[in-house]
């Protein structure tokens, strides 16, 4: 049995490496399943060869898998919204079918849709589901309604196809879109409620989405309005995390109990066991037992116990993962079966996948599952770890068996740490060092103490609630200053970046050989060895990618409506520009810094900012508090508050004017714009846009022009600075040239094109951005003068690679979106 269900995963993961789904796929394993089946057949009617109807059954089984994967892929494919339905204005009916994330900035939701309307037409093909963002107008918060799980409303919206900024090592909202099943995503303009509630008795989903609801206002009711921990209580009962603030998640992923701040495998066996615990006690009256067997009522209820709290907390994987172990195991005592652990294991995983073949996208799949596995594999002889065959362990005195029982906590706490450093490594590029220290007392304080009380809280009634809510997080708040102080330590993380391939190959290897079962006194030698082995995942890629003297990497970021450059020579890193603030959120932390990190980047020589504007330096702040800088270069007033901040941290700011120009590594840099004489006071003569700084990177053959939000009065200026001498230099060599101010109207004149003439031209703008940047005049004028014009929503983020000079190889350019799919481009020039 495991090897077939090992075939169907298979099969269905085959799908998750291939770029599109087949389009003959139907046919072949519809082929391959009745050829399988037909060949079982013969082969037990006549040759009784066990192993060809184990490989027969195993390839069908590989079949199934594919063709359910395929299936599931396509049926979500059929579900994007039509491109001629985006930015108009469209009326949608439906129903709202999940738990809103609810905030004082607005709510966002899943809405159902029943009817959709362009004018008074009706749509007749169009997603069943979006994702949809209510903000307040004015920011105004009674503005927006309570929105509620099973409400039925009216909305007019304006909405797009599921699109997010695509960049190597950060979060894709898209893939999260498909995950979700969201055809389209967009902003609610207006609403009528139609119906307060509609969620009919055998809708079981929704009906639990509502309860969530419930609880959530029951908690935030119950709990003082500025309670710290609110978010947090909501997140260990009904798995709801939307609340805790970032702050909170730093400290927690800093000292590696992130694992508890949400519905756990452990949360949900514990209330199952309580389950089964009540069943036992109230099935041992008078003659029950002798109808149905107490153990077989106790292993129903908690199995129902895990079944209804597992959606109720959301249905996330590790509490699907827990579920259906308890499951199996109620089963395996209903049909007098005695599975092995790896067979629950191996069914659980089977039940995952079948009901959600994108699992594996999300981190929590392979941490639960990866988890439960290593604790099954390294534990295997735990219970003659004292020399005791299993059930004499009473024989021994307790503090005996007290200490045995530390031991094998210890024991297990050194086996996922050890077994998920690579899964660590590959979605969070960091390693808490302090994680064992914290988890041995955060594990018992939120597992035994915060979230029985929290639970219990929530669901009692609201007079006993309240009293076991309050000590919850009276509980969670001192624990957290604990937290704070551990994390505070300065080697508390250990940064990396995303291990290598081969990397996490030998480490896999070292894991088997570090966490096998067996005495560790008489082993240590080659565990030590395995530890060495796991060692290679903190090695560090080569600096900046092997580029040698004389060359230079520049990576374009798709950042949205906002500028990020990252340039990068043999030994030095500049970065242009930090990107837009998007309401509490900005372009460093959500897409600059896991770029960073993912490329275990954590300094950087100089940062450039361009001018004053949120779009370009809204990621500034964020960024100074993770990663060191140099030196800051930047046409800003000397009231900027960057300024300060830099000056706080001792980081020397040096304005920008033309003239300046250093090299690094054989690489040279130049500052083509504002004009020498310019001062940066506050108020400024000339608006942010015109003294934009403007930098030049060049080697022997090419050069790369950063520009900004400079406008034709400045590009006017620096054509004037644009001698015969530097014209001529420039011709030889191959130009790469950023639309200035994202392909606005108001710049890319004919004058600066005509001076310059780019081989190239970039511009970084958000998709269907309010502002119709890039102008289509603007892309007329460099298609009418045959310069190719990338922009990063069709692109994805830009790698462009620059040798010393053309003749020792050829310039490359790498875009990670093609044609919607998820592969880099490569395109020698």
């Amino acid at each position: 049995m495991r090897i077939n269900i090992a075939a169907f995963i298979a099969g269905g993961s085959l799908l998750l490496f291939l770029p599109a789904v087949p389009e003959n796929w139907a046919w072949i394993c519809t082929a391959t399943i009745v050829i399988s089946l037909f060949g079982v057949c013969i082969n037990y009617a006549s040759i009784h060869n066990c192993y060809a109807s184990s490989a027969l059954l195993a390839v069908c089984c590989f079949a199934l898998g594919f063709a359910w994967n395929a299936h599931y892929a396509q049926s979500r494919l059929a579900n994007i919204l039509s491109i001629e339905y985006e930015s108009k204005d469209l009326i949608l009916e439906g129903r709202v079918n999940a738990l809103p994330q609810s905030s004082p900035g607005g709510a966002k939701f899943s809405l159902e849709v029943d009817k959709a309307y362009l004018g008074k037409s009706l749509i007749e093909s169009f997603p069943g589901q979006v994702y949809l963002s209510w903000q307040p107008a004015w920011r105004n918060p009674q503005d927006v309604p309570e929105v509620i799980p099973g409400q039925r409303w009216e909305f007019k919206v304006k909405i797009k196809r599921p699109y997010g900024s695509l960049n190597p090592y950060t979060f894709d909202f898209e893939r999260w879109s498909f995950y979700q099943d969201f055809g389209a995503s967009g902003s609610v303009r207006s609403g009528k409620l139609i119906t307060e509630k509609d969620i009919r008795f055998t809708e079981f989903a929704l009906g639990m989405e509502y309860q969530r609801w419930k609880l959530r206002q029951k908690i935030q009711r119950l709990l003082p309005k500025d309670a710290r921990y609110g978010g947090v209580i909501a997140a260990l009962v009904m798995g709801d995390q939307n609340a805790i603030d970032q702050e909170d998640w730093r400290v927690f992923n800093a000292t590696g109990i992130g694992h508890l701040i949400s519905i756990s495998g452990l949360h949900v066996t514990m209330l199952a066991g309580f389950g089964a615990m009540l069943a036992t006690f109230l099935w041992r009256r008078n003659t029950l037992p002798l109808m149905i067997p107490v153990s077989k009522v106790a292993a129903a209820v908690g199995f129902l116990t895990a079944f209804v709290y597992a959606w109720l907390a959301g249905f996330q994987i590790p509490a699907q993962r827990t579920m259906y172990m308890v499951g199996v195991v109620a089963f395996a005592l209903w049909s007098g079966r005695n599975p092995r652990s790896f067979d629950i294991w191996w069914w659980a995983l089977a039940f995952v996948l079948l009901i959600d073949p994108m699992a594996p996208y999300t981190p929590g799949f392979w941490l639960s599952f990866g988890a439960v596995a290593a604790i099954l594999y390294a534990m295997q002889d735990s219970d003659g770890l004292l020399g005791l065959p299993t059930g004499r362990e009473l024989e021994l005195d307790w503090r005996h068996r007290v200490m045995q029982a530390l031991r094998e906590a210890c024991r297990v706490q050194a086996v996922v740490t050890i077994a998920l450093l690579p899964l660590t490594l590959y979605w969070f590029y960091q390693v808490s060092i302090v994680s064992p220290l914290a988890n041995a007392v955060a594990i018992p304080v939120v597992s035994y103490i915060v979230t029985p009380l929290a639970i219990a809280g929530a669901l009692l009634p609201d007079f006993i609630g309240k009293w076991l809510l309050m000590p919850a997080h009276a509980t969670m708040d001192y624990l957290s200053i604990m937290l704070s102080w551990m994390a505070s330590w300065r080697w508390a993380i250990a940064w990396s970046s995303q291990p290598a391939g081969w990397a996490v190959a030998l480490s896999t290897i070292g894991i088997v050989i570090a966490i096998r079962p067996g005495s560790i006194r008489r082993s240590w030698p080659s565990r030590t060895i395995g530890l060495v082995l796991c060692a290679t995942l903190f090695i560090q890629p080569i600096s900046n990618g092997n580029l040698v003297n004389g060359e230079f990497r520049a990576t374009v970021l798709d950042i949205g409506q906002g500028t990020v450059v990252l340039i990068e020579t043999k030994t030095k890193r500049l970065l242009y520009d930090t990107g837009p603030i998007q309401g509490k959120d900005n372009a460093g932390q959500r897409i600059i810094l896991p770029y960073l990190r993912g490329l275990g980047i954590n300094h950087i020589d100089r940062m450039v900012i361009s001018h004053s504007d949120s779009d370009h330096i809204g990621g500034a702040a964020s960024l100074l508090k993770e990663i060191g800088f140099d030196s800051m270069m930047g046409s800003l007033p000397s009231t900027n508050p960057l300024l300060v901040n830099l000056e706080g941290r001792g980081v020397p700011a040096i304005p920008c004017r033309f003239g300046q120009q250093w090299t690094w590594d054989g690489v040279e840099f130049h500052i083509w714009h504002p004009n020498e004489l310019t001062i940066f006071e506050d108020p400024h003569p000339r608006k942010p846009n015109e003294v934009s700084c403007v930098l030049e990177v060049r080697n022997q053959s090419t050069s790369f022009w950063l520009t900004g939000d400079v406008e034709k009065q400045g590009e006017a200026e620096m054509v004037e600075r644009l001698t015969q001498d530097v014209l001529s230099d420039l011709k030889d060599r191959t130009l790469i040239f950023m639309a200035p101010h994202h392909g606005s109207k108001t710049s890319s004149s004919q004058g600066l094109l005509l001076a310059l003439s780019p081989d190239e031209a970039f511009a970084q703008n958000g998709y269907r951005n309010r502002y119709g940047h890039p102008h289509p005049t603007v892309t007329a004028r460099y298609e009418s003068m045959g310069i190719p014009f990338y922009q990063t929503p069709n692109t994805g983020a830009q790698v462009w690679e620059f040798p010393v000079n053309s003749g020792s190889k050829k310039m490359e350019s790498l875009f990670w979106r093609q044609d919607s799919k998820r592969l880099w481009h490569r395109e020698a020039r």
